[in-house]
């Protein structure tokens, strides 16, 4: 019987080892850790991507009020341009700035302030040398020490 009850006692404590080493064993405990990792990392991934369709989705909102607001202004630009056009007055309706009789006055006043030399003097001036090139010179920059 001390065979038997040694064999039984072997293969209870053996069974006791098995579970309390499975229990303690850091491979296990690492394990644990890894698994609750993942599942943190995975539920970060679905808030990330609930906050990128959230982003993307006020994105597209933002771009069609823009959208709607570019519309807004073409149209009125196409309304002022036409209303524009449309006030423009022609050239014969225009007022002009003086008077018919003070635009005579005026031409007259130029034709008199204008004296046209004669063509002799105009020739005598462009053939006359410059007065840094005259003939007398001063002797301000001779080369004499």
């Amino acid at each position: 019987m001390s065979v038997v009850m040694g064999m039984v006692l072997l293969l209870v404590g053996s069974a006791i080892g098995f579970v309390v080493g499975r229990f303690f064993s850091t491979s296990v405990q690492e394990n644990k850790k890894l698994a609750e990792k993942v599942s943190e990392k995975e539920s970060a991934l679905e808030q990330y991507k609930l906050d990128v369709a959230e982003h993307l989705d006020s994105s597209a909102q933002l771009l069609d009020q823009m959208n709607s607001t570019c519309q807004t202004a073409m149209k009125q630009m196409e309304e002022s341009t036409r209303l524009l056009q449309r006030a423009t007055p022609s050239e014969q309706d225009v007022m002009p700035f003086f008077s018919k009789e003070t635009q005579e006055q005026l031409a007259q006043t130029v034709n008199l302030r204008h004296n046209k030399r004669p063509v002799e003097e105009e020739a005598e001036v462009a053939t006359e040398a410059p007065l840094d090139y005259s003939g007398n010179p001063s002797g301000l920059f001779a080369d004499k020490k």
